[in-house]
């Protein structure tokens, strides 16, 4: 074995350290956060995020906007809903609210037809969602004939967000909101995969999900809601515009991290449990 050259200083470099870093990275290499690491770069999950949001924002906002300024109850429109998911101060809820086009105008300028081209865009959103959660769970893509799963699914999600605008304040509207999240995305899971992964194995994604998509409004109130008004003063509209955009991308690793981290929670609790098992069979060989 050839010896190790001297550094700078004459002293040659130590072979334990080295031994310790690679002994390291092979224990991290076969953890959980390893798996997950690993999971999470083959997956691409910063690029399916910016897919996520830049399709959701072109094809599913305008849509959402159509259906909030139709709302017999809530009359604020969309600019209402996207400032209170973003749980924005009262200053940047104004610029949010300056972004988008009064209620009123939106249904005025809304024809049939462009409902309906609005909903076939949707659609194509519902699409990338399913193929994310097929990717996590390494299934093939789903057949042409399934495309009724993406009209049930954006139906659903329409009155899963006019469910969360109409709640009033308090702590009710957390409980409500929490529970409301976990059974929607543990039931979009199911539809969109078409039944092929258990609804044991897709619970730990939904509530990963749901305390995700909490821990992102804390965020959101934290810095994108000053970052929204900066950006107003500096930018113009355009600076709000970026700022919904990166909330949006946050959405998007949300949904499909929490996809993610599901699987790998499931794949864990499996693990154990066949451990326990062998362990078991090990105890009762050896009392025999």
């Amino acid at each position: 074995m050839s010896e190790q050259p001297p550094d700078d200083s004459g002293h040659r470099p130590s072979q334990p350290r080295r031994t310790g870093v690679r002994r390291l990275h092979h224990t991290f290499h076969r953890s959980p956060a390893g798996r997950g690491w690993r999971r999470g770069s083959e997956f691409e999950l910063m690029h399916r995020a910016l897919g996520f949001a830049a399709l959701g924002f072109l094809t599913l906002v305008p849509l959402l906007i159509v259906v909030a300024a139709a709302d017999p109850v809530n009359r604020h429109g969309f600019a209402q809903w996207l400032a209170e998911g973003l749980g924005v101060s009262a200053t940047s809820r104004d610029e949010v609210l300056d972004l988008f086009a009064p209620p009123r105008r939106s249904l005025e300028t809304t024809t049939a037809f462009g409902l309906a081209t609005l909903a076939l865009f949707g659609l194509t959103f519902c699409g990338v969602v399913q193929t994310g959660y097929e990717k996590v769970w390494e299934l093939p893509p789903g057949r042409w004939h399934t495309v009724w799963r993406h009209l049930v699914w954006l139906i659903v999600l329409i009155g899963y967000l006019l469910l969360s605008s109409h709640l009033g304040p308090g702590p009710t509207r957390v409980a409500v909101a929490v529970v409301a999240t976990v059974l929607f995305f543990w039931w979009s899971q199911r539809l969109l995969l078409g039944g092929r992964i258990s609804w044991g194995a897709l619970l730990p994604g939904a509530l990963a999900t749901g305390v995700g998509l909490w821990g992102l409004r804390i965020f959101s109130r934290l810095v994108f809601s000053p970052l929204i008004a900066s950006s107003a003063v500096s930018y113009g509209p355009v600076g709000t515009v970026l700022v919904v955009q990166s909330w949006l991308v946050g959405v998007g690793f949300v949904v499909f991290g929490g996809a993610l981290v599901g699987r790998l929670l499931h794949e864990e609790y499996l693990r154990l449990v066949t451990w326990r098992r062998k362990r078991r069979r090990l105890e009762r060989s050896g009392d025999a």
